[in-house]
């Protein structure tokens, strides 16, 4: 579900790309991931309503400079992050997909990124084949449980970058309401010889908010 998101129009990430590279087992040995936290938050601009309004990113973390936040299209969608545009197009135009947004977040201290993505499809069929369709461009053999997320797509994971002499470790969650996919990763990354742990805690907490967000909105 990953990609690298690039700074330029109101990009999106986590469903193609950007987290390839080596993928081994995370273990149970090394430093323990920070708990994550108790209540989540609008972006600033969800008072704009619409989509925006739907989001949930974690409280206390910090706009990503390194990255865009906001409303996508297709197009922006495709020439921004897509790391497949052939592919990505087509599973796209199948779900009739209309609207999306991102939100791209920093922890306090910057060592972890989190992304949420929205996807709004032409209904929920078609938001559960654009899921599958994203969730297998990788290969994912990690899954962890989300309680409270119904048929939720997990994977964590901790590989080697594209940069040299880096590592990453990577929780993601992959999960549709209604018409709605939505696609949340927690990343870290470090030196080879630092020992990462994938933020599951992060991930599961945060999925459940924007599902229950999300469930609300359209209750």
């Amino acid at each position: 579900m990953t990609a690298v998101l690039l700074c330029a129009v109101l990009g999106v990430s986590g469903c193609a790309g950007g987290d390839a590279g080596a993928l081994t087992s995370s273990g149970s040995s090394g430093r323990q991931a920070a708990p994550a936290p108790g209540a989540a938050s609008a972006p600033a601009d969800a008072l704009k309503g619409g989509i925006a309004g739907l989001i949930v990113v974690p409280k206390g973390y910090v706009a990503d400079s390194r990255e865009m936040s906001g409303p996508f299209k297709l197009a922006s969608y495709l020439d921004t992050v897509s790391a497949f545009q052939a592919e990505d197009r087509a599973l796209l135009l199948n779900a009739t997909f209309t609207e999306g947004y991102q939100a791209a977040r920093m922890s306090p201290d910057r060592q972890k990124q989190y992304t949420v993505q929205l996807f709004k499809t032409g209904s929920a069929k078609k938001a559960k084949y654009l899921q599958l369709g994203f969730w297998n461009q990788q290969s994912h053999t990690m899954k962890f449980a989300v309680p409270g997320v119904p048929q939720a797509f997990s994977d964590q994971r901790v590989g080697i970058t594209g940069t040299a002499e880096q590592s990453e470790a990577v929780a993601e969650v992959s999960f549709v309401v209604g018409a709605m996919l939505v696609q949340i990763r927690v990343r870290q990354v470090g030196e080879l010889e630092t020992t990462l742990v994938p933020d599951t805690a992060l991930a599961r907490t945060l999925a459940k908010q924007q599902y229950t967000r999300l469930t609300s909105k359209s209750g």
